[in-house]
Parts: C-alpha cells; sequence; structure tokens
C-alpha cells in the first residue's frame, strides 16, 4: 500500500498509516434516510456532536440537505433546498461546536456558498458527495479557506444517481472521475484531498460489496480513502433489516473495510464502530 502523507486539520494532525479513523454523521435535516428530524433543533444537535466526540470520533461531518435517494426504498426522495435554508440549518451548530472541541468539523454541502459561510464559522473540511460536479465554485472557496475537501463519486444528483447505475469497468470509471475531482482541486491549490467511492450512491448493491472489498485499490490515487458504509441499504439487503436495524451489519463493513485498506468509515454509531475498529486495527496491525 502507498504511504500516505500526515494531514493537518485545524490543531491536529492525523497519521493514516497509524490507525483508521472514524468520522461521525450529524444530520440536521428533517428528511434523512437513517436520522432525518432527530436533530433539527441546533442545541439538540451541537449536544449529539459533543456526545460523537466523546464516544471517539475524529471527525464531525454536519449536513443541511438530505442525500436520501429516489427509488423504490426511499420513495420520492429527499427534496433540494436552496443554500439559504441550508446554511441556517448548519451554521448553528458548527460554530457552536468549533467553540466546544478541536475535532476537526466537515461541512456536507455541495454548495459553494454554503461551504463559505461554514469554513469561516470553524469547519475545516468540506465533504463535496458530488466531487466538485455541481458546483464550479467549490474548489475556490475550499484553496482560499486553506481548507481541505472530501471528494466523493455520485452520478447525477441524489434525485438522479439511481437512474444510471451499469458500469462497464466500476473501478475504472470510477477512479477516473475521482481522479478529475482530485486535479480540479490541486489545479484550484487544495493541499489535502480525500476520497469517497461514493457507497450507494448510483451504485447497485453488488458493486457496494465490490467498493467495499477492493477499496484499497483507490490508494493509487495517492490520498486517503473515506467509506460510509453506515446503515445503507445494501446491509439492509443482506440481513432483511429496516435502516434503524443494521448496526452489526455497519461493524462488519467498517471492520472489513479497515482491513482492506480504508483510512475514514463516515457513521452513525460511533462508539460501536470506534471500539470494534480498534480491536480490527491491533488486529490488522499486528500482521505487519
Amino acid at each position: 500500500m502507498q504511504q500516505l502523507p500526515h494531514y493537518t486539520f485545524g490543531t491536529r494532525t492525523v497519521d493514516f498509516a497509524a490507525r483508521t479513523y472514524v468520522m461521525g454523521v450529524l444530520n440536521v435535516t428533517p428528511d434523512s434516510f437513517s436520522d432525518g428530524g432527530v436533530y433539527r433543533n441546533p442545541d439538540l444537535a451541537v449536544q449529539r456532536g459533543l456526545a460523537m466526540v466523546e464516544e471517539g470520533a475524529d471527525f464531525i461531518d454536519v449536513g443541511g440537505e438530505s442525500t436520501r435517494p429516489r427509488g423504490a426504498l426511499y420513495g420520492d426522495g429527499a427534496e433540494p433546498v436552496s443554500a439559504e435554508e441550508e446554511a441556517d440549518r448548519v451554521l448553528p451548530v458548527v460554530s457552536q461546536l468549533a467553540r466546544h472541541t478541536d475535532v476537526p468539523i466537515s461541512i456536507d454541502t455541495y454548495k459553494a456558498v454554503v461551504a463559505r459561510q461554514a469554513l469561516a464559522a470553524g469547519a475545516c473540511i468540506v465533504n463535496d458527495i458530488s466531487g466538485f460536479g455541481l458546483d464550479p465554485a467549490m474548489p475556490a472557496v475550499v484553496a482560499e479557506a486553506g481548507a481541505s475537501a472530501v471528494v466523493m463519486h455520485m452520478r447525477g444528483t441524489p434525485q438522479t444517481m439511481q437512474r444510471d447505475t451499469h458500469y462497464g469497468d466500476l473501478f475504472g470509471e470510477i477512479l477516473g472521475s475521482l481522479e478529475k475531482s482530485l486535479e480540479k482541486g490541486r489545479a484550484a491549490g487544495i493541499r489535502q484531498l480525500i476520497v469517497d467511492p461514493g457507497i450507494g450512491f448510483g451504485k447497485i448493491g453488488s458493486d457496494n460489496l465490490r467498493l467495499l472489498a477492493g477499496v484499497g485499490r483507490f490508494h493509487q490515487l495517492g490520498v486517503p480513502v473515506l467509506l460510509g458504509p453506515s446503515r445503507k441499504g445494501f446491509i439492509g439487503d443482506i440481513l432483511g433489516t429496516p435502516v434503524n436495524d443494521r448496526l452489526e451489519g455497519t461493524l462488519a463493513a467498517a471492520v472489513v473495510s479497515a482491513g482492506r485498506g480504508a483510512n475514514i468509515l463516515r457513521v452513525h454509531d460511533v462508539r460501536a464502530v470506534k471500539r470494534a475498529l480498534l480491536v480490527a486495527d491491533a488486529i490488522y496491525h499486528a500482521q505487519r
């Protein structure tokens, strides 16, 4: 596996060779597929974010617009929201978290105007599910703030992504798309980039399993790899369980992904995943 550089996020330096890192999901939305509506109140959202820090989260990812897909399993999917509404949801949470913890805060948005405000409020990472594909201003906003970015692979938008799930070359096409996203980021001057193959975003269940099993192939891009398998539909397909009953499947996916090369796992159940990864990483490092 290619040796990855150390990254610095705010006051924290991260050695991706040392262990697998955990990013806690904090949705401040009414309609996210897993926890929509639970943390719409900013005070409750901040409490949950700080609780995830206590549970061992290495990053907190704050999102103000659901990416719940349109399809048989999810109904009509999430409705897009305006930049103003999204900012109103996330900025109070980001600013309060930044005052109370030095754990790096990520803003989950593909809108440059929201990213700019969130970075000014204390976030230091932009998690762009479109891989800089939906707002051409995003790379410059990230670079100007001296921030980092996660670029994810997705076809189309959350509303359309499940219409085209055919791949002639699954890994080749995703690698090519992510390379283009990295090029955009580097051209703008972003120094710290992370890739996310986009589990569940424009892929069928068998493709998601292949991506988890082969996640190490994305290290050829020379940057850390983030995966978001938490409570996803492929787990429900295997276990036959609803979205709120997929903890064991999430743990299995997280542990296997870590062993196959994932550097960051974006999850809802921080405490359980963190503990599972501590044991898994100890085993994996004992083999070296």
